[in-house]
Order: structure tokens, then C-alpha cells, then sequence
């Protein structure tokens, strides 16, 4: 699969244009989605947030995904811009995923 060549932006652009045009491609989203769990490390806060932004907007359940990119955000919340921080939180409050601890990340970072 080319998918597993795909570098984090290749991922997050990718799920981030379906979402788009609306367009929810069930086979591929899960497998960017298990892809993006094991190199969520090395995504740059605009492809965490893109990424969360997408699956939420087509609504694909990834809880595993989401709990991946939680983390990931929450190690580099404060590179986040004011854009990355609305689309994370908006995101996570759509599909309803649980992640208080990125919540008050979201939130602090909000403040300074």
C-alpha cells in the first residue's frame, strides 16, 4: 500500500480533502488511520489538527486515531496557532471524543 510511504502532511492532506467535499471513504480513512497512529509523533500541529478536523467532519469513527493525535497535540500545544487550536477543539467536541487533559491544554494555550 502506498499509504504506508505517505509522510504525515501526504496523510493529513489526504483525509483533509475528503473531508472537504464531503466524501467519506470508509477503506481509506481507516487505513490512514492506522497509519497516522503510529507516525502521529511526527506530525506538525497543522496535520494533527487537519487530520482530527477531517474524521470528525465526516464523522469516521478512529478512537484509537483520536486518542493518538490527543497526546500528540497536547506535546506541542503550545506550536499550536490560533486555527489549530479551534479546529482541535471542534473536532473533539463533534465526534464527542473524551480527552479532558487536551481540553485544558487547548484551553491554557487559548489564554496566554
Amino acid at each position: 500500500q502506498k499509504v504506508g510511504q505517505f509522510k504525515p502532511q501526504n496523510l493529513a492532506n489526504t483525509v483533509w480533502a475528503y473531508a472537504t467535499v464531503q466524501h467519506d471513504a470508509p477503506a481509506l480513512f481507516d487505513t490512514v488511520a492506522a497509519e497516522a497512529t503510529h507516525k502521529a509523533g511526527q506530525f506538525k500541529p497543522q496535520e494533527l489538527a487537519n487530520t482530527a478536523w477531517a474524521y470528525a467532519t465526516v464523522q469516521h469513527d478512529a478512537p484509537a486515531l483520536f486518542d493518538t493525535v490527543a497526546a500528540a497535540s497536547m506535546q506541542k500545544v503550545g506550536q499550536f496557532n490560533p486555527q489549530d487550536l479551534a479546529n482541535t477543539a471542534w473536532a473533539y467536541a463533534t465526534v464527542q471524543h473524551d480527552a479532558p487533559a487536551l481540553f485544558d491544554m487547548v484551553a491554557a494555550e487559548a489564554m496566554q
